[in-house]
């Protein structure tokens, strides 16, 4: 003889309980990600972006051209981090959110030196293109042109002096740019390397600087 089911049609557990109830300690799909949108929108607002460079491109198919625009985008908070992104699409809009998602899960964090400046000069390079980063003092401002001075400012930094040699293309300056933040290193991470306590790296440092004055 067939068993009868209830009337909602689904089986029922030893307890009376459906198996196709969710109970109160159940966490779901809904309740783990209850609070996750709410952040993101948070650490997204937060952000900035700098539309660097726009370009049309076209890609030649069998009926003729069929056009389309590239967009290469800069994210930063400010407070060094800062990522970038380059999007296709057939229309300008979708180009720059395309590239503005790509720069948000690229971003990476730079160490600056008392939230202003870089710690040391750094040279990046890709491709043709070579930047050179130097360390400023307080007001000296952002000295720097076109796709550089966008990712300064995204970035937070607020004194610095670069200089681009070699190729002008924008995303080659950009990616040079990178490369030389990347390389960027803060007295806690070489100290941390070294085994020493950072105290004794900047006395060291210090006492060098007066040898090389003398």
């Amino acid at each position: 003889m067939a068993r009868e089911r209830p009337a909602g049609g689904a089986p029922q557990r030893p307890g009376g309980e459906r198996t196709g109830q969710r109970t109160g300690g159940d966490r779901g799909p809904r309740g783990r990600d209850r609070h996750r949108p709410r952040d993101r929108d948070e650490r997204d607002s937060s952000l900035i972006d700098k539309l660097v460079h726009i370009n049309r491109v076209a890609k030649v198919v069998k009926g003729g051209r069929r056009f389309g625009f590239a967009a290469l985008v800069v994210v930063g908070d400010q407070k060094g981090r800062v990522g970038f992104g380059h999007g296709k699409a057939r229309e300008v809009p979708e180009a720059i959110r395309k590239a503005t998602e790509a720069a948000k899960r690229g971003m990476v964090r730079v160490p600056l030196r008392e939230g202003r400046t870089l710690h040391h000069d750094v040279i990046g390079h890709h491709g043709a293109g070579k930047v050179v980063l130097r360390k400023a003092a307080p007001g000296t401002g952002i000295i720097a042109g076109g796709p550089m001075r966008a990712v300064f400012e995204t970035l937070g930094m607020q004194d610095v002096v670069a200089k681009s040699f070699g190729s002008s293309n924008p995303y080659n300056m950009v990616r040079a740019t990178f490369d030389a933040l990347k390389r960027q290193d803060s007295p806690r991470s070489v100290a941390a390397r070294r085994g020493l306590k950072v105290s004794v790296l900047q006395s060291r440092r210090h006492e060098g600087d007066v040898e090389a004055a003398d």
